[in-house]
Parts: C-alpha cells; structure tokens; sequence
C-alpha cells in the first residue's frame, strides 16, 4: 500500500479522477487501459466482490483508518491517494460520498449471446441516456429477477460513475452487453419479445398471454420519446402499464420496476 499525499491539482496519477472525461476513461481506442469509477465504500466493495481490478484509490485522509480501511486492505499494492477534503473536492469537482474513489479497470465486453445463456428475463434498455435512469434500472433489475441487460449503443454507459453509484453497485451483479443488432434477432435465441409503450395494440400488463412466457426480453425506451415505430414493429407484444387518475406513462425507471416484478418468473 502507498499512501500519497497531494499537495497540488496536477499531482502525477490523480487525472483518472480530475480530468479526464468518462470518454477518456472509457477509452475504445485503449480498451486495455480502459478504467471507470467506483464512488462509496459500499459500491466498492460489491465490484471488488464481484471480480474487478482496482487501479487506484481516492480517499480523505480521515478515512484511511476508517471507512476506507477495509477496502484499502483488500486491494493490496495499489496508490492511495489522500488529501484534505477540500482540496480533494477541488480535484474531482465534487464532495466525495463517504470519502473514497476507486479507479477499476473495465472487463471486457460480453457478447449477447454470453449475456442470455441460461436467462429467461432480460430487458433491453433502448436510448436512454440518463445516468440516474440507468442506475435506478440495474437496481431493480438485480432485486427484480432480471438475468441480464442489453443496452443500445444509443444508451448511456452503466458504468459511468452516477450511473454506478444511483445502482448502489448492482451494475456488477447483473450481466451486460451492448446490443447492436436488431431487437428482433433475440428472437433466434428463443426469446419473446415485449415492448413497453403506449400504442392502439398494447395489451395491459397484466395479460395472461404475458404470463407463461418461457424467456421474455422486456423492451424499454427513451425518457421523452419512448421506443421507436420501428422498434415496436419488431416486438412479439406491446404492454402499457394501467394506470389512474388520466396519467398516461412512468418515468422510464419506475416502469421498468414495475414491468420486472410483474413479468418475473413466477416461483411453482
């Protein structure tokens, strides 16, 4: 372990933290390199769990003993770098939560075929963009009985560091990959397919035609737009969610919840 003390904002080794954009740690073009960012000690702990590199940490000075002692300790040899909270709010832009950042290297990308093997409940996240919506969906998708996630190369990245975070880290408990193809080519292995959106043919999720479904891939769309014609088209069923009080739609991420636990599979 080597604790390093920061004296200035352009200390060696901290831009994974201040500088460099969630494109820049993404980095196609180096995808051996390639980090992303854990924020909390809880969150850090269910990545380093679940198999993840760490590269390098971030963390208060008050918090080396403290909360972050436990995470410092299984992550061996690595910098530890530390500073007033102050200057560390400086650096990064923002108060840290609980005090520590970890800097993990990415896994590589999964193929979609990996991702559905042995599931029968996936859902595919298309075009949405924003961090906390994705977050919020891994969530319940972990705790709702969802196997894997495909996400459009038009959605936001899970592994950006809001979206880790607002998951609480479920982001490393369910598989992912981006899905490049056609929402139809699931078909070919052996799913169903549902999209969630608000057409003259929706059926009410609550149909018994949804509830016998061996493997089903729940379709879910855009924050504004929803899903596209074109991607309706594609789908087996299209499902509204009923709803009171004349309100005609959910924010992308409670409907997603509530399509989980409805579509789950049912225990015999």
């Amino acid at each position: 372990m080597a604790i390093i003390e920061i004296k200035s904002l352009t200390e060696p080794g901290v831009e994974v933290f201040s500088t460099l954009t969630e494109a820049q740690l993404r980095s196609r073009k180096d995808p051996q390199n390639a980090v992303f960012i854990a924020e909390s000690p809880k969150v850090i702990k269910v990545a380093l769990d679940a198999g993840y590199q760490p590269v390098s940490l971030l963390c208060e000075r008050r918090h080396i003993m403290g909360d972050a002692a436990e995470i410092i300790e299984r992550c061996g040899d690595i910098p530890v770098y530390t500073g007033d909270r102050e200057l560390l709010a400086q650096l990064t832009g923002y108060t840290l939560t609980r005090g520590v950042l970890c800097a993990m290297r990415r896994p590589h990308a999964c193929s979609v075929e990996e991702v559905c093997r042995g599931a029968r409940r996936i859902v595919v996240i298309d075009g949405v963009v924003d961090t906390t919506n994705i977050g919020a969906i891994f969530r319940s998708a972990a705790a709702l009985g969802i196997d894997g996630v495909l996400l459009t190369t038009s959605s936001c990245d899970p592994l950006n560091r809001r979206a880790v975070r607002v998951s609480m880290g479920s982001v490393f408990l369910v598989p992912w990959t981006w899905l490049e193809s056609p929402v139809s080519s699931l078909n070919d292995l052996g799913f169903r397919t549902a999209a969630m959106a608000l057409t003259n043919q929706s059926i009410p999720l609550g149909d018994p035609r949804l509830t016998d479904i061996h493997k089903l891939a729940i379709v879910m769309g855009t924050e504004g737009d929803g899903l596209s014609r074109e991607t309706i088209a594609q789908t087996d069923y299209v499902v509204r969610i009923p709803m009171s009080h004349h309100v005609d739609s959910l924010n992308v991420a409670a409907a997603a919840a509530v399509a989980f636990w409805e579509l789950r599979i049912k225990e015999e």
